[in-house]
């Protein structure tokens, strides 16, 4: 059990930690939810029916665009650019090994199967991680779009207006307003660690270049 937590400690405590905030969420959310119906003397709902409610799943559809959005971005932007001083980028003037051609490495031992069928298999594969996050982003917008339609059209049916489809949702100014209050929050996020990286330090985590390394020093090491 300790060789498991040491070998595998990151994603441990990151699938923990995510599970404690989202069954907070949903605990707190359906409250919420309950306490706004009781306002408008409508009736409460319980708490299987909430987790299955559109107001439930717009908000964590919501919230998961954005940060497959972020991860996307910053996965590809860091594949071209630059930024001097930061442990978060490639060095501006040495090759780096992610750069390498995988294409010499097939007799390698542990190679994944891919740098070995090579073609368009390997082709696909060195896009994978911001294809995969990409994937990720788009699932979660199209969720929020439909899931966001349901919960919109109740309000609106509530009213006495009319329900949307989730086309008719999208070019509604409060679907990008949801979506635009987080992607811009994600983008100022993962900026700030870029910028902060530079004079900042955090010794034994691989975000951070050494304690005693220079600030204009590119790269964690």
């Amino acid at each position: 059990m300790k060789q498991i937590w040491h070998n595998n400690g990151l994603s441990i405590a990151l699938v923990g930690l995510f599970l404690i905030t989202q069954i907070g969420l949903s605990v707190v959310g359906y409250y919420h939810h309950n306490d706004e119906q009781t306002q408008h003397r409508r009736p409460q709902i319980s708490f299987i029916a909430y987790l299955m409610s559109p107001a439930f799943l717009e908000a964590t559809a919501e919230n998961w665009e954005s940060e497959f959005l972020q991860m996307c971005a910053y996965v590809v932007l860091t594949t071209f650019l630059y930024q001097k001083g930061s442990a978060e980028s490639k060095k501006l003037d040495e090759p780096e090994p992610v750069d390498r051609d995988p294409r010499s490495a097939t007799e390698k031992e542990g190679v994944p199967w891919p740098v070995k069928k090579g073609g368009v298999t390997l082709k696909l594969y060195e896009c994978s991680l911001s294809l995969a996050l990409f994937s990720l982003f788009a699932i979660s917008f199209v969720w929020h779009a439909w899931s966001g339609s349901r919960e919109y059209s109740n309000q609106e049916l509530a009213h006495g207006g009319a329900g949307v489809t989730t086309l008719q949702y999208i070019a509604t100014s409060q679907f990008w307003f949801e979506s635009l209050q987080n992607w811009q929050s994600e983008f100022l996020s993962i900026g700030v660690m870029v910028l902060l990286s530079i004079f900042l330090r955090q010794r034994g985590s691989p975000e951070s270049k050494p304690v005693d390394a220079p600030h204009w020093q590119t790269g964690s090491e």
